[in-house]
């Protein structure tokens, strides 16, 4: 029997790019964003079983509704791959409006702890128990980009998610890990092709890499005896400014 992925923000880039490979991998697929056509066109591309479900992650019936739809439709959840996220306009800190603070914070974090909350305590109750949760994390919550406070302030919260529940999930069979991903080639990355503000204040062209790196990386994450976890998992393409960034 398949085991069963859900996967936020599955309607296109990396979170397509995620259920692409463990569809191929032989998991069934629960996609879910706020998109129907998008959603649409990930499962009609996947090798094997999915699900698309219209869900906003910042909405608590959204997310409940998600995760009890998984549960009707395949029995249980094995994976979650928290990786719905947006980002917010590159100002001075002073300069941003605070909704858009907000809407950020919504998403990225609210969201993740709710569908992390869902995947959980589903986890916990279903038989067998244990699953494994994947946070998308990112390389700004070691290393910020200049005016990036909200995203990178929001990346800091995953990995403190990301570690709390690895410890709380460790003596009942959840485990948590994070993925940072740098400059995959997704439509958040398209303006490193005409370039970007450097922490020097030059704009340079960044190199990128592709979205099925990413896709593989994930899948060999979930591959993974829950016995075994890779806690903080960083892909990046290896010519963007990281390693000595600034």
């Amino acid at each position: 029997m398949s085991k069963i992925a859900v996967i936020t923000g599955g309607g296109r880039g990396i979170g397509r790019a995620v259920a692409t490979a463990l569809s191929d991998d032989g998991w069934s697929i629960v996609v879910c964003g706020r998109t129907q056509t998008t959603l649409d066109e990930t499962v009609d591309s996947l090798a094997g079983a999915g699900l698309a479900v219209v869900a906003d992650v910042s909405k608590l019936d959204d997310v409940e509704h998600l995760f009890d739809v998984t549960i009707e439709r395949f029995g249980r959840i094995d994976l979650l791959f928290n990786n719905a996220g947006i980002t917010a306009p590159p100002v001075p800190i002073d300069e941003l409006e605070v909704e858009a603070w907000d809407r950020l914070m919504a998403v990225n974090v609210r969201g993740s702890f709710l569908c992390a909350r869902a995947a959980f305590g589903r986890m916990r109750r279903q038989e067998p128990a244990g699953g494994r949760i994947i946070n998308n994390g990112s390389i700004s919550a070691i290393t910020p980009r200049p005016f990036s406070a909200p995203y990178t302030a929001s990346k800091h919260a995953i990995t403190g998610l990301t570690k709390s529940l690895s410890l709380d999930g460790r003596d009942i069979g959840i485990t948590c890990g994070q993925i940072d991903i740098g400059n995959a080639a997704s439509e958040m990355v398209e303006q490193m092709s005409t370039g970007i503000l450097q922490a020097d204040g030059a704009v340079r062209t960044e190199s990128t890499m592709d979205l099925k790196n990413v896709g593989s990386a994930v899948a060999y994450m979930a591959s993974l005896p829950l016995g075994v976890n890779a806690l903080h998992v960083t892909i990046m393409a290896n010519g963007m400014p990281f390693v000595g960034r600034g």
